[in-house]
This record gives C-alpha cells, sequence and structure tokens, in this order.
C-alpha cells in the first residue's frame, strides 16, 4: 500500500504529488518542526516510487525552505512561517509578539554621536547636534534574527537612553515616555553580503546575505522621529506582493520561511 492515491498521480508529476503529500503532513502536525523525516529508501517504500522521484521531491522542499538537509544526516522539518507585512508600522517586539514569538534583545551600543551630514539630513538636524544610537542584537525564539541600528534626535528624546531596551519596546517608549507616536515610514530594502561581523551575530555561515532595511520613521504631522538601519537574515525571509493590473500593490511584506545575511548606512 502506497500513499500517493491514483488521482494524485494523475493530476501531476509525481514527485510534485509526494512534496504536496509530505507538506500536508507538516500542516497537519504529523510531521513536527525539528523532527527528521524518514529516510529515502523509506520514503520510497511509503509512497512507491524511485529514489530520483524522492530526491526530487525533497530538493523542492528544501528550496522551498520547507525541509532542511544535512548531508550524511537526513531532512529536518523547519519552523513554520512567521509573516511580516509592510501594510502596518509596528516595532519588531510588537509585530513578533503579536505572531506569538518570544522576542528578546540584546544592546550592543547605546551612546550619543554627533549627527554627520548623512544623519542630518536624514533626521533634519544640525550638524554636529546630538544624536540617540541604539544598537540591538534582535532575538525571536531565542534565535539571533536582525541587527537593528536606531538613531533618533536626541533634542526630542532627552534621556531616552536610560531605558533598558533588552527588555523594552523602543516605539512604545517613544509614544508613551514622549508623545512621539509612529505613524508613518519610508522604507527602502536591499540584499547584500554580510560583514564578519554581522555574520558572527547572526550566526551565520560565511559567505552570507542579509537583507538590509533603511528606514525613516515620522510622526502623524510628518516629523521624523527615527532612522534605522537594519540587517534581517536572509535564510529566514523572504519577500511577497500581490499585484494587479493597472493599480497599485495591494499588499507587499517579507515573510520568514519555514526554517529548514553588511551593509552601513547608505
Amino acid at each position: 500500500m502506497t500513499l500517493l492515491n491514483e488521482k494524485s498521480r494523475a493530476a501531476k508529476p509525481l514527485y510534485e504529488a509526494m512534496a504536496d503529500e509530505l507538506r500536508e503532513q507538516m500542516r497537519s502536525g504529523h510531521l513536527q518542526p525539528g523532527q527528521r523525516i524518514p529516510s529515502e529508501s523509506e520514503l520510497c517504500e511509503l509512497y512507491g516510487v524511485g529514489r530520483n522521484t524522492v530526491r526530487h521531491a525533497i530538493a523542492d522542499l528544501t528550496a522551498q525552505g520547507y525541509l532542511r538537509t544535512l548531508q550524511g544526516v537526513g531532512s529536518f522539518v523547519t519552523e513554520p512561517r512567521v509573516s511580516k507585512t509592510a501594510e502596518y508600522l509596528l516595532g519588531f517586539t510588537q509585530e513578533m509578539q503579536m505572531q506569538g514569538r518570544q522576542v528578546a534583545s540584546r544592546v550592543l551600543e547605546a551612546s550619543l554621536v554627533p549627527a554627520d551630514a548623512f544623519l542630518a539630513r536624514r533626521l533634519q538636524v544640525q550638524l554636529g547636534s546630538p544624536v540617540a544610537f541604539l544598537n540591538r542584537l534582535r532575538f525571536m525564539d531565542g534565535e539571533p534574527t536582525a541587527i537593528e541600528r536606531a538613531y533618533l534626535p536626541h533634542e526630542l528624546f532627552p534621556g531616552i537612553l536610560e531605558h533598558d531596551f533588552a527588555s523594552t519596546s523602543l516605539y512604545q517608549i517613544l509614544a508613551d515616555g514622549y508623545g512621539q507616536r509612529p505613524d508613518h515610514a519610508e522604507q527602502e530594502i536591499e540584499a547584500s553580503l554580510a560583514s564578519d561581523q554581522v555574520a558572527e551575530l547572526l550566526g551565520l555561515p560565511q559567505p552570507a546575505v542579509v537583507f538590509v532595511f533603511h528606514r525613516e520613521t515620522r510622526t502623524a504631522e510628518g516629523r521624523v522621529i527615527e532612522y534605522v538601519d537594519s540587517e534581517v537574515r536572509a535564510d529566514h525571509f523572504r519577500f511577497y506582493a500581490n499585484l494587479k493590473l493597472h493599480a497599485p500593490v495591494q499588499d507587499f511584506g517579507f515573510r520568514r520561511l519555514p526554517v529548514p545575511a553588511g551593509s552601513g548606512r547608505g
């Protein structure tokens, strides 16, 4: 007896039908994150297919991020998807907590720096004026996920660096502590090779690719209250968009892949 019915076999190539069956087992919970799937020979017997079909299905599921394959060990179910949308302006902490994720931060640096020409333009402050610099390593479910460097005009947020940002949301402090509520933002995204330092912090083997985010955050009145550079693990996220002909983008964002990276200011 095999797990692929005749309808599945007739409707599509065998490797696609097999991949569909395995995905359904992951969705239903029969295959759990971190669990090793049966070996190639076991899958051949279970599905009544040849080894090439099994390898093709596993390769597709690995490329799509559903499986992580370790040479000589086997293939393992990766973590479920975590969506991150660009439809709403949310801080990292709030967005991940809304999806049931455990969030933590490690403050790498918190200091006042003078505004250079770049920061003065971005933050709309005088050249040389003090800027609060907050550099954090962000964790999701205990795993290093992103490095976030935030720059804020100190004249708007005196004493802001005295807060414990290892456990506190920056956006919550801006709104509750200073009455400056983030309302909208302009964000640029690019892919870049991770520096050795970034790769080490994120636990990535070199060479590694990161997504780099450059964001200006504003109040409803249009006042720039934050500029951020973030470097995010590219092996955990992918971009998506819903498009219509002759219409604006309806939805755009990026999602964390079902898990089996430096760029400066610019």
